[in-house]
């Protein structure tokens, strides 16, 4: 039987849910500042989550893995709710760690030269239109 003690775990992604756990015993995130952990009777709290590992562990499957992209964390009593921008899950660490640094720290450098690039253009469109306003 399961203890009502235990947090309810569910991350999102965009378009589905990734994963969905009951009986949650403890959790740990990553934030720009580092890591931090979960419990059951831990105040709620909201935190921005930096690409990186989350950690989950319940009796069903012990200590889970995933890889997580940037994304939001909020912990109301016992419901945890964790929404990325992605996810991919796996049992070796080291791989997960390397898909982190491949997949999702790349993907951000690629998104800030895509706004740069956005911003530019913006900023030209926006001067010839003022040009042409004033003509």
């Amino acid at each position: 039987m399961q203890q009502p003690t235990l947090m309810r775990l569910k991350v999102l992604l965009p378009f589905r849910i990734f994963t969905e756990k009951t009986g949650v015993s403890r959790i740990v995130a990553e934030t720009r500042e580092g890591s931090f952990g979960l419990l059951p009777h831990r105040l709620d709290c909201i935190a921005a989550l930096a690409p990186g590992i989350l950690i989950y562990e319940n009796e069903a499957e012990g200590e889970v893995y995933a890889a997580v992209d940037e994304g939001v964390l909020v912990k109301a009593g016992l419901d945890v709710l964790v929404s990325v921008r992605n996810a991919i899950g796996g049992t070796d660490l080291g791989q997960l760690r390397e898909t982190v640094e491949r997949e999702f720290l790349n993907l951000n450098e690629r998104e800030q030269s895509v706004r740069s690039v956005m911003a530019k253009m913006e900023s030209g469109f926006i001067r010839r239109l003022a040009e042409f306003h004033h003509e």
